[in-house]
């Protein structure tokens, strides 16, 4: 996938700044074989804020950096500032609304991503849940497909997915995950607390994931495929609860 510039910081002391600030960063690299001046101290700095950290030939940051000194360093920013699980529990509240949450479960297509994200915006979801590791990072190519939703539906990253599960039962939340081995999507209630799990293409939710959700539900296939993409058959069973909320609340 090709990043764009807008998303590239480059050299040692913009990257640490950016780590010091309120800027989203998706990954650090680091050349191979850097060592010595303010690295440690980066590194250190990108593990307490949860950033993942990549070592990668000199060839990858020189592309990357498109002419700027990096320094044997460059990050990956998000074209927006995360936010947090607080703000968007707030937000649902503000609306006096059930809670209505969207976790994305080590997508890796950035049109997938994208198109989830438009989708989520449209049938008000209240927050998109990213995993720090294994996803597809939020960059410009993601907010581009996104039609600007990107900029409306307030994006958390989490680190350990079924720990975030945890935190969202505790607070209230049904988990729901979409897997062809569930029930009828029809026959699940989705009027409640919600957070709404979409596994990664081709394999869909992990094992532990599934094990954690409350419900499975799948969407019938009555056709000469068995399964619909990430970002249709989330639009499905998103605008299934957008349903059920109107008929039944």
């Amino acid at each position: 996938m090709t990043q764009q510039a807008s998303d590239v910081i480059a050299g040692r002391n913009a990257v640490s700044e950016a780590l010091r600030g309120q800027r989203s960063i998706n990954k650090i690299l680091i050349q191979e074989g850097a060592r010595g001046g303010s690295l440690g101290e980066l590194v250190a700095a990108a593990k307490n804020k949860g950033v993942p950290v990549e070592i990668v030939k000199a060839e990858r940051l020189d592309k990357l950096a498109l002419g700027l000194r990096h320094q044997g360093v460059a990050a990956l920013a998000a074209p927006i500032a995360f936010q947090s699980l607080d703000d968007v529990f707030a937000k649902a509240a503000a609306k006096d609304e059930p809670p209505f949450l969207l976790l994305l479960d080590e997508l890796q297509d950035p049109q997938n991503v994208g198109a989830l994200l438009r989708t989520a915006d449209a049938a008000g979801v209240h927050g998109v849940l990213l995993p720090r590791r294994r996803s597809c990072p939020l960059n410009a190519t993601v907010a581009k497909i996104s039609a600007g939703a990107v900029e409306y539906v307030p994006v958390v990253q989490i680190g350990n997915i079924a720990q975030a599960i945890d935190e969202l039962k505790q607070r209230g939340c049904w988990v729901v995950g979409a897997d062809m081995d569930g029930v009828d999507f029809y026959a699940a209630n989705m009027t409640g607390p919600i957070v709404l799990v979409i596994g990664a293409e081709g394999k869909g939710i992990g094992r532990l994931v599934k094990q954690k959700c409350d419900d499975i539900v799948s969407i019938p296939m009555n056709g000469g495929v068995n399964s619909l993409n990430a970002s249709n058959a989330g639009a499905v069973l998103m605008y299934e609860v957008v349903r059920q909320r109107r008929l039944f609340q």
